[in-house]
């Protein structure tokens, strides 16, 4: 796992497919507002059934995930003045989670599929981004 930092704040956390631990391994800190993990257990694993309850959460900034199902894509990163500074590939089976300062995709293979999560809701694209 490598975690990408600038000016004090995390830009983006990288879990490649080769992190992976078994059990419950969490890959945010509990401070950002979005919170991913990752899951591995054997056959017959029970985990206990469970309701979220309803809490108010004050969220200042949409945060996003990325996980590549199939194919890759290179991420451009920028600080919080629009400033590029660094850019990796992820493939097949990485996932990164993208926090503060800004981020631009470019597709590498046909049939490259993505899942996005980030927190919500969602308003519009006018509230929600800045593009450059």
């Amino acid at each position: 796992m490598q975690t990408i930092n600038r000016d004090g704040k995390i830009i983006c956390i990288i879990y490649r497919d080769d992190d992976w631990k078994e059990g419950l391994n969490f890959i945010t800190p509990d401070s950002l507002f979005v919170q991913v993990g990752s899951w591995w257990y054997n056959k017959d694993k029970k985990l206990d059934a469970h309701i979220h309850k309803d809490f108010d959460r004050t969220a200042s900034r949409t945060m996003e995930m990325t996980y590549i199902k199939n194919g890759s894509m290179k991420v451009d990163l920028y600080d919080e003045n629009q400033i590029s500074f660094d850019s990796f590939i992820l493939k097949k089976g990485d996932l990164a989670v993208f926090a503060y300062g800004g981020h631009g995709y470019t597709i590498l293979e046909d049939d490259t599929k993505i899942i996005e999560a980030k927190n919500g809701p969602f308003i519009d694209v006018e509230t929600d981004k800045n593009k450059f």
